[in-house]
């Protein structure tokens, strides 16, 4: 088993949420990769500006989410864990663009009505959920994968 210790960020602003475009075509939120010894409150502030070009405050912590990936689903054709700490943060500068040769090829600020039309990770699904609902757990439900929603 594969396991992935991440970040991510959810901005909204004037009902619209920031969202990258990853090179798999699908939309997601800006984030990644916790690096050994890194705290994943820094790790959030660090992949918006790597993956936006845009500078970012965190606001609060939103939750943690869990998943397991079944072989079979993953990209790596092995079981894999990805815990993820959600943040919201507030843009506060920079200078929008894609990751200079890495995993996002694009950003939009994207209405989020309009969300549910994307081919979309589960993470933009359970970040929505998590600043929409506010749970005093940090933790909701599963979000089930198919259609327009990938892992």
């Amino acid at each position: 088993m594969s396991f992935r210790l991440a970040a991510y960020a959810l901005a909204i602003k004037d009902g619209a949420v920031l969202l990258v475009r990853h090179v798999s075509g699908a939309w997601t939120l800006p984030g990644g990769r916790v690096e050994h010894g890194e705290d994943p409150y820094d790790t959030v502030v660090r992949e918006v500006a790597e993956e936006t070009g845009h500078r970012a405050v965190v606001e609060r912590l939103l939750g943690v989410d869990s998943r397991v990936i079944p072989a079979t689903e993953s990209r790596a054709g092995v079981v894999h864990q990805n815990v993820g700490v959600f943040y919201q943060v507030r843009i506060t500068g920079g200078e929008a663009r894609p990751e200079p040769n890495g995993d996002t090829t694009a950003l939009a600020w994207t209405p989020i009505d309009a969300v549910a039309d994307l081919t979309r990770s589960s993470l933009v699904e359970v970040g929505l959920a998590l600043a929409r609902d506010l749970p005093a757990t940090g933790h909701v439900a599963a979000v089930p994968v198919g259609g327009l929603i990938e892992h």
